[in-house]
Parts: C-alpha cells; sequence; structure tokens
C-alpha cells in the first residue's frame, strides 16, 4: 500500500503560523477587561520615618473603605479595577507589597485596604523616581488585565537624585500609552529634614509638574501636611479610577509650558552634599 506523502513544507509552515496565532488570540482573549490597570506607588526612603509610612498605609487603606472609592470603581468601566501596591526608594529598591489585584466590589475593596495594612514595613535610601516608574511600567506586561486606561500613581518626599533623570522614565512610560500621576508629599518634616533640606525641595509640587507627571490626563494633587494625606488619596484615587479629569488640569498644563524647571535639580543637590561631606 503506497504511504501517504507527507505534507509540504508550505503547509507544514501555514499550520504553524495558524497555530501560533491561536495561541495569540486565545491569550489575548484571556485578559480581563478592567476600567484602569494602576500601580500604587509609594515612596518609603528613609526620609519618611516609621511614624509616616504608617500614616501613609493607613491613609490609601482608608481610601479603599470609603464610599467614594468603591463608587468610582465600581461606576468606572467595566465596574472594575486592577491593582497592584508597589514600595520604593533607591534605583534598585523597588518590591511589591500586594501584586495584581482585581477589585470589582465592595468586599474585595475592604480585603484589599486590610492586605494594605499588614503588610512588612520597608525604609530604603535614596530616591529614583525614575527607576520607581520603570519597574511599575514593567508591571503591566503580562500581568492578566486589559485596562481602558493604564495609570500609575507615584507618590514621594523630594526629587529624583538616583538613576537616570526621570524625564526619560517618564517619555517612556508615555511612549507606552501609560499615564504618571503624583502626590508631591510637601509636608515640614520632609522639607524641614535632619540633613540641612539637601533630599527635597520647597516647590515639589512645581518639579512633579514639569518633571514627573506625563501622559493623557496627567496631574498633581500635593500633600502640605500629614493631616491632609488620607483626603489628597481619596481624592486622587476617585480621579484616577473613575477616570475623571481634576478641574486644575488646565493650570497644571498652563504651568508645564511655562519656563522650564530644572529637572535634574536633585541629582546636583545630592551630588553638592557629596562633596561637601568628602
Amino acid at each position: 500500500m503506497d504511504k501517504a506523502p507527507l505534507p509540504s513544507r508550505p503547509l507544514l509552515c501555514a499550520a504553524a503560523l495558524w497555530a501560533l496565532t491561536a495561541a495569540a488570540a486565545q491569550a489575548q482573549t484571556a485578559e480581563i477587561g478592567v476600567g484602569v490597570e494602576l500601580v500604587l506607588a509609594v515612596d518609603v526612603s528613609r526620609s519618611i520615618d516609621a511614624s509616616e509610612q504608617l500614616i501613609q498605609r493607613r491613609g490609601y487603606a482608608e481610601a479603599f473603605r470609603s464610599a467614594e472609592v468603591q463608587e468610582a470603581i465600581l461606576n468606572g468601566g467595566w465596574g472594575r479595577v486592577a491593582i497592584t501596591y508597589v514600595e520604593w526608594g533607591g534605583a534598585g529598591a523597588q518590591s511589591v507589597l500586594i501584586p495584581w489585584t482585581l477589585i470589582d466590589s465592595p468586599e474585595a475593596a475592604l480585603d484589599f485596604a486590610a492586605r494594605i495594612e499588614t503588610g512588612p514595613s520597608a525604609g530604603v535610601s535614596r530616591t529614583s523616581i525614575s527607576a520607581a516608574i520603570d519597574f511599575s511600567a514593567a508591571l503591566f506586561q503580562g500581568n492578566g488585565y486589559a485596562g481602558m486606561r493604564r495609570v500609575i500613581d507615584i507618590s514621594g518626599d523630594g526629587p529624583n537624585n538616583q538613576g537616570r533623570p526621570v524625564t526619560e522614565a517618564r517619555a517612556a512610560a508615555a511612549a507606552q500609552g501609560i499615564t504618571v500621576n503624583g502626590l508631591p508629599l510637601m509636608t515640614t518634616g520632609a522639607i524641614d529634614e535632619p540633613y540641612g533640606g539637601w533630599g527635597s525641595i520647597p516647590d515639589l509640587d512645581r518639579y512633579y509638574v514639569d518633571c514627573v507627571i506625563g501622559g493623557p490626563g496627567a496631574f498633581v494633587i500635593p500633600v502640605t501636611d500629614w493631616d491632609q494625606f488620607a483626603g489628597a488619596v481619596r481624592r486622587k484615587l476617585v480621579l484616577e479610577l473613575a477616570g475623571w479629569q481634576p478641574p486644575a488640569l488646565e493650570m497644571l498644563t498652563l504651568a508645564q509650558a511655562a519656563a522650564p524647571y530644572d529637572c535634574l535639580v536633585g541629582e546636583k543637590r545630592w551630588q553638592e552634599r557629596q562633596r561637601i561631606w568628602d
């Protein structure tokens, strides 16, 4: 009996191509649609002491327990969001406290709040906003979610002083369609810190506007007193989760178009500090 002829090479190639296409389509359909994929990137550098870290944790936890934030989640696109909680400091110091989590109900929001408060504490040296943005942007790849928007929410009490220039990291994130929002911590402790104030600057909000935030609808909400922190986080999350834009967005855009800010101010201050100490 004659053997059946083997498939020709073109047919084999076509079959392999079809298999790859089918696998890619299956992987794509496996992603869960959400209104927003949000990275909460929280500064835990040493200029933020243990009590202030606790204020931050409680502020985020209280926000997710609030009716306003829960309504923003449920009334936004898809009625659900995906969030991961990251803590960061210097160029090599970023850690995921809570991995990507689907929040689609008040119960899920309450569970996320509890996990924020029970996570291990940290404290690391230096401030690398650029590394925090790069680290956070990479977390979107293959996370299992397909968001209508992708947002990185950066909080911090000083300018970038380690790693590549923050403007380069911002541009790279924007090129991927990622929005970077800012929560500059302009508290008295941050400005008048023990090291003579070298680690922060009095106009940190302007620095964040000109050098850190970027992408569609980017905005800044500054915190000038720790008593304001929980409220500022709540307002910021409502805007981010519901996809709204703050009334001051136009003013921030105009500020970015004004005289350019020195986005290397943090690196220069650190170099000056090293020169004095050496």
